[in-house]
Parts: C-alpha cells; sequence; structure tokens
C-alpha cells in the first residue's frame, strides 16, 4: 500500500499530516508535511521537485497546426492520489470525532433536561400531599 510514496522514501506514510503543490517554471514542486511530534516547533517536511511533461497535441486553430503543452508528471500524479487517500481519511476522522463530540454533548443536554423535568414533576407531588 502507498507504492508510490515509499519508493520516495516515506518510509511512514500514517505520519503525513498535509501537503502542498505548486508549479514553479517548468517544474511542479511537492511538498509534504508530517505530523510534530511533541516538543517539536516546527514540522518535519520533505521536497520533491518534478519536471512537467511536454507533449505535443494539435491546435484548434487550423492555421496554427501543432502546439506544445505542459502536463504534471504521471507519476507524480499517482502520488498525490496516494496522498489524497491518506488526508481525506485523516479529514473523516476528524469530523467523526467532532460527530461524536456534538452527540455527546447533545445527549448531555437531552438527560440534563430529563433529569430537570422529573424532578420538577416529584417536587410537584410532595407539595399537593398534606
Amino acid at each position: 500500500m502507498y507504492d508510490n510514496l515509499k519508493s520516495l522514501g516515506v518510509n511512514h506514510p500514517d505520519d503525513i499530516d498535509r501537503y502542498s503543490l505548486r508549479q514553479e517554471a517548468n517544474n511542479d514542486i511537492l511538498k509534504i508535511y508530517f505530523r510534530r511530534d511533541k516538543g517539536e516547533f516546527f514540522a518535519k517536511s520533505v521536497k520533491f521537485k518534478y519536471p512537467r511533461q511536454r507533449k505535443t497535441v494539435v491546435s484548434d486553430n487550423v492555421a496554427e497546426g501543432y502546439r506544445e503543452i505542459n502536463e504534471i508528471s504521471p507519476n507524480l500524479r499517482y502520488v498525490i492520489d496516494e496522498l489524497d487517500k491518506l488526508c481525506l481519511r485523516d479529514q473523516t476522522e476528524v469530523d467523526l470525532k467532532h460527530k461524536i463530540l456534538e452527540d455527546l454533548r447533545h445527549l448531555d443536554s437531552v438527560v440534563s433536561n430529563k433529569i430537570a423535568e422529573i424532578e420538577a414533576d416529584l417536587e410537584k407531588l410532595t407539595r399537593n400531599k398534606p
């Protein structure tokens, strides 16, 4: 699993926190950030440079004939797919944690209100007895 990341030397893909991708001249720059350990001020990161793939394609304009375009490297595309899977999985886990905390707070509120309602009913019963 995560063979493309491992081929880059990323031996522990689960430690990846996030990544960034930017274009610089004829290169794509991928920067992978890892989770910070306790006591570390900066997150560890690694940077990779991928040359953009050049292709000659038929132009839309008949008079021009062919034109050259630059595309993202296929290898980089595979790495990004793996990174997206990792980062989206982490986001899903954070969302689930947030949902569970909201559910617990709501449950706490419901139970507190029900307890108050029952106590009020008990109070009415004890006041109405001679």
